[in-house]
C-alpha cells in the first residue's frame, strides 16, 4: 500500500489529466469524480513500482479508461449533458473552434481515445499502442479513419 505522501503526489501531478479523459466520455461531473476517487485508490493499493514516469502516466491512462469503460457499462448511465457543460467543466478559457470539439466527441469511442492521446496528450502511435494493448497498425488504422471522419464532417483539412 502506497504512502498518504506518495498519492498526494500523484493526485498533483495526475488530477488533470484523470479528469480530462474521464469528462471527456462520461460528460458528467459527478461520474467523472467517482472514476477520478477510484483510479487513486487503486494507486493507493497498487504495490508494485513503476520504471520510469512515463510509466506511471501510461497506468494512469489505462486505469482510467478501464474505470470510464466500466461506468459506462453500467446500467443506470444512461443520461448524457450538453456539450455547453462539457466545454465549462474542464476549459478555462471559450473554445475557439467548438465545432472540433463537438466533432471530436461524436467519434467512436477507439477513434476518440487514439485522437486524445495523440493530439492532447502527445504521445506517439507506438505509445498509444502500448498504453491501448492494441497493435500499432490497429492505432495507424483508427487515426487514419477518425482523421478521415473528422475531415468530412468539418470540411476540409
Amino acid at each position: 500500500m502506497r504512502s498518504e505522501w506518495e498519492v498526494n503526489q500523484a493526485v498533483d501531478k495526475y488530477a488533470n489529466l484523470i479528469t480530462r479523459i474521464c469528462f471527456i466520455y462520461l460528460k458528467n461531473e459527478a461520474d467523472t469524480q467517482d472514476v477520478f476517487q477510484s483510479v487513486f485508490l487503486k494507486y493507493l493499493k497498487y504495490n508494485k513500482s513503476f520504471e520510469s514516469e512515463e510509466h506511471e502516466k501510461a497506468w494512469f491512462i489505462r486505469v482510467s479508461i478501464n474505470t470510464y469503460k466500466d461506468v459506462l457499462k453500467n446500467f443506470f448511465h444512461s443520461h448524457t449533458v450538453s456539450l455547453d457543460k462539457v466545454e465549462s467543466a474542464f476549459m478555462t478559457e471559450p473554445l475557439q473552434h467548438p465545432e472540433v470539439l463537438e466533432a471530436v466527441l461524436s467519434l467512436p469511442q477507439n477513434y476518440r481515445t487514439v485522437i486524445y492521446l495523440y493530439y492532447y496528450e502527445g504521445y506517439k502511435e507506438t505509445e498509444i499502442a502500448g498504453i491501448l494493448k492494441k497493435k500499432v497498425n490497429t492505432i495507424y488504422t483508427w487515426m487514419y479513419q477518425a482523421k478521415q471522419i473528422l475531415k468530412k464532417q468539418l470540411g476540409g483539412e
